[in-house]
């Protein structure tokens, strides 16, 4: 198993636009908007991959490297618990998705997809359709 990283900073009202965060819209590949389901994401454009893990562990530092400068005083879940339940689940299979409202209405989505994923039977997307893994990528 290995784990792809996907970031989001968008105009909150944003989200409401649901159609286009379902696969099943023609609108789907292309909406820079988060999926409605975290699975999803492994259906989205190859560039927009953040980063690809093989360890669990540089999947949790990023997410935190990633959380951190936009953690805000009404953020009630301590980092330290939320990295040590990303720790956990990771390597379980289980994906790991971290939001926070910003200033202005934006909001931000942090989150570790596992691949393959046990919820949606989509393929990896650094693998061409026909052949292996093309290589894991950053890290």
């Amino acid at each position: 198993m290995h784990w792809h990283a996907y970031t989001w900073n968008g105009n909150g009202q944003d989200l409401a636009r649901e159609s286009e965060r379902r696969p099943t819209s023609p609108d789907f590949p292309t909406s820079p908007l988060p999926p409605m389901r975290t699975g999803d994401w492994l259906l989205k454009p190859l560039q927009i991959i953040a980063e690809t893990f093989n360890d669990e562990a540089q999947a949790v530092a990023w997410m935190e490297q990633t959380y951190i400068p936009h953690r805000t005083a009404s953020d009630k879940i301590p980092l330290e618990a939320r990295a040590l339940l990303a720790g956990d689940l990771l390597p379980r299979g289980v994906d790991v998705q971290w939001g926070v409202w910003l200033t202005g209405g934006r909001f931000l989505t942090v989150g570790v997809i596992c691949c393959p994923n046990r919820h949606v039977s989509h393929p990896c997307p650094l693998t061409d359709r026909t052949g292996p893994v093309l290589g894991i990528g950053r890290r």
